[in-house]
C-alpha cells in the first residue's frame, strides 16, 4: 500500500479531531479557515463556547511530538486568523472564545492513532 502523503495525513488528523470534538457535543462551523493572517484548522461551537482548534498530526516522533509543532509564531498566526474569522463572522452576545490544540499520533494504516486534546492553549 502507498505511503500516506503529508497533506492527506494532516486532513485525516483534522477529520479525527472534528469527530472527537463532535462526540463531545461540538458542531463544526468551519474547517481550514484561511485568510491573509493565517489559518484555523477547525472552528466549532457548543452552546456559548466557540473553539478555534489547531490540529497537529505526526506519523512518528522523528520530528518530535505533534505538540512541539505549535510554536509561538504559529500560535500568533492562529490568534490573528481567529480575530479575522470573528470580524467576518460576528458571533452572538455572550459567546466565549477559546483556542484548543488537538495532537494526533498516526500509528499507521489499520493501526489507529492516539489523540490528545489540550483546551485553552496560550
Amino acid at each position: 500500500m502507498a505511503e500516506i502523503t503529508t497533506q492527506r495525513l494532516g486532513l485525516a488528523g483534522e477529520e479525527l479531531a472534528a469527530r472527537f470534538l463532535a462526540a463531545c457535543g461540538f458542531v463544526v462551523l468551519a474547517s481550514r479557515f484561511r485568510c491573509r493572517e493565517g489559518e484555523v484548522d477547525l472552528v466549532m461551537r457548543r452552546g456559548p463556547l466557540l473553539l478555534f482548534v489547531e490540529v497537529k498530526t505526526r506519523r512518528g516522533h522523528h520530528c518530535g511530538a505533534p505538540e512541539e509543532a505549535l510554536t509561538p509564531r504559529k500560535l500568533q498566526r492562529l490568534r490573528r486568523a481567529a480575530h479575522r474569522y470573528l470580524q467576518q463572522q460576528p458571533q452572538p452576545a455572550g459567546t466565549v472564545y477559546r483556542m484548543d490544540l488537538v495532537a494526533v499520533d498516526w500509528l499507521g494504516e489499520g493501526q489507529g492513532c492516539h489523540l490528545r486534546h489540550y483546551p485553552g492553549i496560550r
